[in-house]
């Protein structure tokens, strides 16, 4: 299991930040932390011309790019502040700016500028009855300016502005007229306190499949005390495919990731380092021909290790935050680290591990759904339709006997379809975070 350098904030879209490749400036603010950088390598997947067209087409957020870092270049010059189609709105912590009174239906282009003097603000396109949110600035700086563009029907809309220093200011009502068949659907906005429900039920999950984990390091364990290093490579799989499952409760693990998990990485010796434990030392000594005698005290330390994962767990967090951004970053990881074969120290069962990342991507989605469907049903049709299509292409490596066909015993054209199937996927689970992102004052 890996754990994430900091991510970037999605844009309003779902997309990665940096998607679109020009830079906007959005000045400095906080923001979500960054995943892994997999985005360039999954988004260069080619995809069908028709599923293309339908991603094109599919409008459950509407496109934004908040702000996004050139890799090398620092920020890109800033927007010159006037909309293409000479909408601009000025916002400050007197009014949510003064946009036109009425508008067509169809394509909308606004440029947003935060005259406050110290005050970021977030900006939202809402229905004032509804509550629902048509666009979004995340993040606008004091005296930046950045584009915000939908596509709206017939109706009544407002600006709404939320600013960090508590002010929120509603513009006048815009009457939108006619019809368009390419409108946005209005997303309803996430208050922080409906996600309580679903990360509880995610802990409850959590701590009922610790148990199951202690046992397999157990029986592991034991194989290694016996001398029985065949059975002990069989049971190391079982072991290891337990713990990969729990991929999105990395952060309420602490220290215990590294020590169960970690990989050689980062040690100073590498894989010779004496204070590298965990599943990917003892897969190395086990496919490395070392005696049971030198991997017994890696599989006691194990055991133990679990076990202080057990009580300790209770009283850990599990970030609210964290279980959107996993729903995506536990198979951006398996893409990275698993499909590649950074990952594999011998066994050669990286399939097995992305089998398990999927069962575990599955039960985050399990627990968020409450709160996808009514904000993005159709997202979670085509996310399942494609989780059964990467699972599908994984399993056929799956042998009777229940062993696995190593990553390099695969033709290159059946890695490329697995390769490409999981960046569709991936495209998908994207759009959970934002999706799910907080937006209390929206």
């Amino acid at each position: 299991m890996r754990t994430p350098a900091p991510a970037e904030p999605p844009a309003a879209d779902g997309r990665p930040a940096e998607a679109d490749g020009a830079a906007a400036d959005a000045g400095p603010g906080p923001g979500p932390e960054r995943t892994r950088g997999l985005s360039r390598v999954w988004r260069s997947v080619r995809r069908s011309a028709g599923r293309s067209a339908w991603l094109r087409g599919r409008a459950g957020l509407a496109g934004l790019v908040a702000a996004a870092i050139a890799a090398g270049a620092g920020l890109a010059a800033a927007l010159d502040g006037s909309a293409p189609d000479g909408r601009s709105l000025a916002v400050d912590t007197t009014a949510c700016g003064t946009p036109a009174a009425q508008l067509p239906a169809g394509p909308l282009a606004f440029s947003v500028t935060d005259r406050a003097r110290a005050a970021f603000v977030s900006v939202y396109l809402t229905d004032p009855d509804k509550g629902d949110v048509y666009a979004e600035i995340p993040w606008l700086a004091p005296r930046h300016t950045l584009p915000l563009t939908t596509t709206l029907n017939g109706g009544h809309y407002a600006f709404r502005c939320v600013f960090s220093d508590g002010t929120v200011r509603t513009s006048r009502r815009i009457t939108v007229t006619g019809t368009t068949s390419t409108a946005v659907a209005g997303y309803q906005p996430l208050p922080d306190l409906d996600m309580t429900a679903p990360v509880n039920a995610y802990r409850r999950w959590i701590s009922a499949a610790l148990p199951t984990l202690l046992a397999a390091a157990r029986t592991l364990d034991a194989d290694t005390a016996r001398n029985d290093l065949r059975a002990a490579r069989a049971d190391w799989l079982t072991a290891h495919l337990d713990y990969e499952r729990l991929g999105a409760a990395y952060n309420a693990f602490g220290d215990f990731d590294d020590a169960i998990d970690g990989t050689a990485e980062g040690h100073p010796q590498g894989v010779d380092s004496p204070d590298w434990t965990g599943f990917f030392r003892i897969e190395y000594g086990l496919w490395h021909g070392q005696a049971a005698s030198r991997l017994r005290p890696l599989t006691r330390r194990l055991v133990s290790d679990v076990s202080s994962l057990i009580r300790d767990f209770p009283s850990e967090d599990v970030d609210p935050g964290d279980l959107p951004l996993r729903a995506h970053e536990i198979l951006e990881n398996a893409l990275q680290f698993q499909l590649t074969g950074a990952d594999d120290y011998g066994s050669g069962t990286a399939l097995a591990t992305v089998d398990a990342n999927i069962q575990g991507t599955r039960q985050v989605l399990d627990v968020l759904e409450p709160l996808i469907r009514p904000r993005d049903p159709v997202l979670l049709a085509v996310i399942d339709q494609d989780l059964s299509r990467v699972d599908a292409d994984v399993t056929a490596f799956r042998t009777p006997d229940g062993t696995w066909t190593p990553l390099r015993r695969i033709s290159a054209d059946r890695r490329q379809r697995i390769d490409g199937d999981m960046g569709e996927l991936l495209e998908q689970l994207s759009a959970v975070p934002n999706l799910l992102a907080p937006r209390t004052s929206a």
